[in-house]
């Protein structure tokens, strides 16, 4: 059974800026959660019980996150507000470790940083920009793949053609029932992509990894690239893929990080029937003018 995660955290969130020019952009709100803890949440979900943040300058915010905060519990309790002392107190059982990546130099640098962490043992990796459905199991199901085949499974969605130079893109075939991945290309041209399957951020790896990436050139942007480093690993092992068949919300950029909240928005049963009278009301008005 996997009871590790690692949650890279320590990029700089140029998309977000000026808003994450101090605060970490896995902090960015949905609703009344941030990102990285959505993250969490999914992991614990699928019997997670031992977290490492790959940080970086400007991240203490999600430490602090998940610390103790004994003078906002007190105050919650002197005023009677249990429901959100319980809320705020929900990863009390955890063990969380961080490490600082020195300077960011891609996902397979800060995968890299989590060796001494995860020693010999399957882990997890998840990136917070890709929020998936907290009703969708997803870590689960590929922990079955990993519990069947004891190899590597990476999450896939099928992406629009013109969205490919934003992903790794695999290619592979599907035999008894499992999709086996034969490539691994780091954000492909359209016209030379070997398909639409994108790799989304949940991965199943296994400490094979690390002796690829010690041994990575940088690649694409001048990082070192998770892609390129299993890429490699196919010459040792099978990787299975995993095809989402739940929602993603990509939050990692404006126009999506604006669609998840719209979307969570609408299923808070607190606040849904009024944030859509006001939406009903803005698009209205929208139109008429």
């Amino acid at each position: 059974m996997i009871k590790k995660a690692v949650l890279p955290v320590a990029g700089l969130g140029t998309r977000f800026l000026p808003a994450t020019k101090a605060s970490p952009k896995e902090m960015l709100p949905i609703i009344d959660k941030p990102l990285i803890q959505y993250a969490v949440e999914e992991a614990v979900k699928a019997g997670i019980e031992e977290f490492l943040f790959i940080t970086g300058k400007h991240k203490r915010a999600i430490e602090d996150h998940f610390d103790k905060a004994y003078e906002l519990e007190e105050r919650l309790k002197t005023a009677g507000k249990y429901e959100l002392l319980d809320k705020i107190n929900c990863f009390e059982n955890l063990n969380f470790a961080y490490i600082r990546q020195k300077e960011p130099k891609g996902l397979g640098d800060a995968i890299l940083c989590a060796k001494p962490f995860v020693k010999d043992e399957a882990f997890v990796v998840i990136l917070s920009d890709d929020l998936i459905d907290p009703e969708y199991s997803i870590l689960n199901e590929m922990m079955k793949i990993y519990e069947e085949k004891k190899a590597p499974v990476i999450a896939l969605e099928e992406v629009p053609l013109s969205e490919v130079s934003r992903y790794g893109i695999v290619s592979g075939k599907t035999i008894n029932g499992h999709y086996i991945i034969e490539d691994l290309v780091e954000k492909p041209e359209a016209s030379c992509s070997p398909s639409r399957l994108a790799i989304i951020g949940r991965y199943i790896l296994t400490p094979q990894i690390f002796k690829y990436l010690e041994n990575l050139q940088p690649g694409k942007s001048g990082e070192i690239q998770l892609t390129d480093a299993l890429k490699s690993l196919l010459e040792e092992t099978a990787i299975y893929g995993y095809i989402l068949k739940g929602k993603r919300y990509d939050a990692g950029e404006k126009l999506g990080y604006l669609k998840t909240i719209v979307e969570f928005a609408l299923k808070d049963r607190e606040i849904s029937s009024e944030f859509v009278k006001f939406l009903q009301e803005k698009l209205s008005n929208f139109y008429i003018n």
